[in-house]
């Protein structure tokens, strides 16, 4: 491994023991997994400086971190030197494109990881006993969730938490997860992003994408359409790097298909408003669009052979406190998905 030069070696300096709220103490005992090429004995490692390896980790760059997390470059600079300093060796590779994490540096990004985690574990079963909750969680959903669950979690979050206030933000995956990781959301629900340092995803359901038309097409729940007939049908869709377009042309691969796209629309909104006028059959999650069918506005079918699914979860920061508030959201809407799973309402399975 490699070690720091004399400059840089020996142990940080500072005038006051560490507060257990602001510091983790982690020594080699205290964790049996630490790889023993790394001297951990006796080393305060400040949360700050873990949260800035986190972040510098994953995005690759000084600026890029200093962007996502508004602190100036040459104090997030100073935060990984102090901990370089401090374990004895470089944890990254500094060079004209970014900087790249060494072994040593992804052994320290494990465990930072985890004490986090922690962190958020303690700072949770300490508050979870509160009985009523007051402030603003802030939500960010994707627009088909949005259709979907943002009028059953007011109403329960109105009954059950009254001083409770609750802003959501609608937007695509991409976005919501760019949002948790600045600060700007407390909890996003998305579906199935790549699982990053800085983000906790916790899985929810796995959702069935169903044929939708206009109530001429006479679409039915009970009579499941082969995907293969696709085939050369007119389809309304999103645009080719949208997630659900993506689900759709790996299906249309599986089954030796291409398909057709009459209009391409990203909003959740047009793609209904085109299909219902007849431009068109779509796919869709069928809790979204479950009141339109009811009232026969729409019609539906299940697609088999193969069935398109994508998986639903819930994301929030990894290195940051989440309020016991957001957290209890967030389990409301776990609740909420299961109730319309079981009254099949929601097509798919819980996770």
């Amino acid at each position: 491994m490699q070690s720091l030069p004399a400059r840089l070696q020996g142990q940080c300096t500072g005038g006051l023991a560490p507060s257990p709220w602001q510091h983790c103490g982690y020594t080699e005992a205290s964790s049996p997994h630490v790889a023993p090429s790394l001297n951990l004995t006796g080393l305060v490692m400040d949360v700050v400086q873990l949260k800035t390896l986190i972040h510098v980790a994953e995005l690759g760059s000084l600026s890029k971190a200093s962007d996502r997390l508004h602190i100036a470059q040459p104090a997030l600079s100073r935060q990984i030197r102090l901990l370089e300093k401090e374990l004895g060796t470089y944890l990254f590779d500094r060079h004209g494109r970014g900087m790249e994490i060494t072994d040593a540096g992804r052994e320290v990004l494990a465990h930072a990881t985890r004490i986090m985690e922690e962190m958020e574990s303690i700072r949770s079963s300490v508050a979870g006993g509160k009985s009523s909750f007051r402030g603003t969680v802030i939500i960010g959903t994707t627009p088909t969730v949005a259709e979907i669950a943002t009028v059953p979690l007011v109403r329960k979050v109105k009954e059950q938490h009254p001083d409770l206030g609750i802003r959501f933000s609608s937007a695509y995956s991409g976005h919501l997860l760019d949002w948790v990781q600045r600060g700007e959301l407390e909890l996003a629900i998305s579906y199935d992003p790549q699982p990053l340092h800085t983000l906790r995803i916790m899985p929810v359901m796995m959702e069935n994408l169903l044929l939708v038309g206009p109530a001429s097409a006479n679409l039915r729940m009970d009579t499941p359409v082969s995907f293969e007939t696709l085939g050369g049908q007119p389809l309304v869709l999103p645009s080719a790097r949208h997630s659900l377009r993506v689900i759709l042309d790996t299906c249309a691969r599986e089954v030796g298909i291409k398909l057709k796209t009459s209009v391409e629309a990203d909003s959740f909104g047009a793609m209904i408003d085109l299909v219902r006028h007849g431009f068109g059959l779509t796919a869709l999650p069928l809790a979204s669009i479950h009141a339109q069918i009811e009232s026969g506005v729409l019609s539906a079918a299940p697609l088999v052979d193969p069935v398109p699914m994508r998986k639903l979860v819930q994301v929030f920061p990894a290195d940051r406190r989440v309020s016991p508030a957001a957290k209890w959201v967030g389990d409301t809407f776990i609740e909420i998905a299961a109730d319309l799973v079981s009254r099949n309402m929601w097509a798919g399975h819980m996770l």
